[in-house]
């Protein structure tokens, strides 16, 4: 799919491309600075480094806007809402901004006993279980269907995360993981499936990234994702039940204290 048909295909109805940004967004598209980040839940006040430096600039249903000037980087933070479809309808939008880098963060579950709840996940690609993807693929959609197929993100800013993610984990104690993630649509059914999912080599599951990565590709962005592991299926850790109050407040630690100095190293390295 090319970015262009997308756009045609707005046109073809009716409306600009300043329309659609402030239908996604809720402000002008040149609000929106270069470096974005995109969260499907948390906020910035959670994180200590952008808790006092964020600005809320615009609400609209699940998705909020802020804009956050931290020395020298202005950084725009997206909380778009949960799933991939709202998701990448913000990535697809970004595309008519000023934004050339997303460092997408959010939850993650772990497929491998020895990924535990807190660690932090790079993946290095996903693999397409959600039905947004199919619609990045192009006409005819019965004929074009994803399913199964990796998505990526960009390579060299993927390889400036993972010197990121090492040197501040290694600093802050905290285990990261290279990930080969599944992108699925729902929670309840995924259980009966874990075992097939396993088989195609993916040792976490999440909701987002091959969406998130097929559609920065479309839109000529660079992103790349931070992932915190927030269960464990294999050790009967799941978000329905098994978790500790421990590990919930490890996790919640991690995050808030490692997350944004990775971000803010890989931000201030491009």
């Amino acid at each position: 799919m090319k970015y262009e048909i997308l756009l045609d295909g707005i046109k073809k109805y009716g409306s600009s491309s300043e329309d659609t940004c402030k239908q996604i967004f809720g402000i002008s598209g040149s609000k929106i600075n270069q470096k974005v980040i995109i969260a499907p839940w948390w906020e910035p006040t959670i994180f200590d480094e952008f808790r006092n430096r964020a600005t809320l600039i615009s609400e609209v249903c699940t998705i909020k806007v802020w804009n956050i000037a931290y020395n020298l980087i202005n950084i725009t933070y997206i909380k778009t809402g949960i799933g991939s479809p709202v998701l990448t309808d913000v990535v697809l939008a970004l595309g008519l901004t000023k934004c050339k880098e997303i460092v997408f963060i959010g939850s993650v579950g772990s497929l491998d006993e020895n990924i535990s709840i807190g660690d932090v996940v790079i993946p290095e690609y996903s693999i397409c279980g959600d039905g947004t993807s199919r619609y990045l693929k192009g006409s005819p959609l019965k004929e074009n269907d994803p399913f199964g197929e990796k998505a990526f993100p960009n390579q060299p800013f993927f390889e400036e995360l993972i010197k990121a993610t090492k040197n501040i984990c290694a600093k802050n104690n905290v285990k990261h993981h290279i990930g080969r993630a599944f992108s699925i649509d729902t929670i309840f059914a995924q259980f009966v499936y874990i075992d097939e999912i396993k088989s195609m080599g993916c040792n976490v599951i999440e909701m987002e990234t091959a969406a998130a990565f097929r559609a920065a590709e479309i839109a000529s962005l660079k992103l790349v994702a931070i992932l915190s592991v927030s269960d464990n299926i294999i050790v009967n850790k799941s978000l329905i039940s098994g978790r500790k109050d421990e590990d919930i407040k490890y996790r919640k630690t991690t995050r808030n204290n490692v997350f944004p100095k990775i971000i803010l190293s890989l931000l201030n390295a491009n």
